[in-house]
């Protein structure tokens, strides 16, 4: 994913904030910076190198984990944390009751994504589309707003899935200072319902908002809803 996606949003938040978009390495505008090794500390700590002045961080999806470790090891750096369709643990763990992606999924994606890059991302789209009653036109959007930028760095997909496998904030969260918003789509095939209460668990104090009828870009689906929220819990931090 890029900064693209974000388009619809920025249009909109930009009558009342000033936005700035910052892509991860290996996408966007960064399509060409390979980082070695590919690990949430090390794309982390680059996006905290492109902040310049405290403000609110927004995330979504791969994306919120980076905004949580930011939150977590770049305090100074924010003003609040928003993690959209994010967790704290991405992949599902039997030994620790805990919902998310099945392994077997994420390891589907390595494999298939050695072997054709197209294809797995089509399969990527559908799945983060699925429950959404609008997800063929989500599919769409989401694709076109993609080939605005150059197609990711290679690396940066196979070590972005492997962050996903691997990274897990759940036992850091608690740590987190800064007034935080989760929101949610409740059809969400990646960050199912059930990890909603959980990661509540591990982080009493941050705000959750579900949106009833969103999957896992609820900025998509539901744009206006997304941005009333976005803007009622910025409002409310002054």
């Amino acid at each position: 994913m890029n900064q693209a996606v974000w388009l619809p949003v920025v249009e909109k938040l930009s009558t009342k904030f000033r936005v700035k978009c910052l892509d991860i390495a290996g996408f966007g505008n960064k399509s060409q910076r390979d980082l070695e090794p590919y690990t949430l500390a090390a794309i982390s700590d680059d996006i905290a190198n492109d902040i310049n002045e405290p403000g609110i961080i927004a995330g979504w999806s791969l994306g919120g984990l980076v905004a949580q470790y930011l939150a977590l090891h770049h305090p100074s750096k924010l003003t609040a944390l928003i993690t959209i369709a994010s967790t704290p643990y991405f992949q599902a763990c039997q030994t620790t009751d805990w919902p998310g992606i099945k392994p077997a999924v994420l390891s589907g994606f390595q494999q298939q994504l050695a072997q054709d890059y197209q294809v797995t991302l089509e399969r990527f789209l559908a799945i983060q589309a699925m429950g959404s009653p609008t997800a063929k036109q989500d599919i769409r959007q989401l694709k076109q707003q993609l080939l605005e930028y150059p197609s990711p760095h290679l690396n940066a997909l196979k070590g972005g899935l492997t962050i996903l496998e691997q990274a897990d904030l759940r036992k850091n969260i608690s740590n987190i200072t800064l007034p935080t918003l989760r929101l949610y789509g409740r059809l969400d095939a990646l960050v199912p319902q059930k990890a909603i209460e959980k990661i509540k668990v591990f982080q009493p104090s941050a705000e959750s908002v579900v949106f009833a009828k969103a999957s896992h870009a609820p900025f998509i689906s539901h744009l206006d809803d997304f941005i009333e929220e976005i803007i009622r819990f910025s409002q409310n931090l002054k």
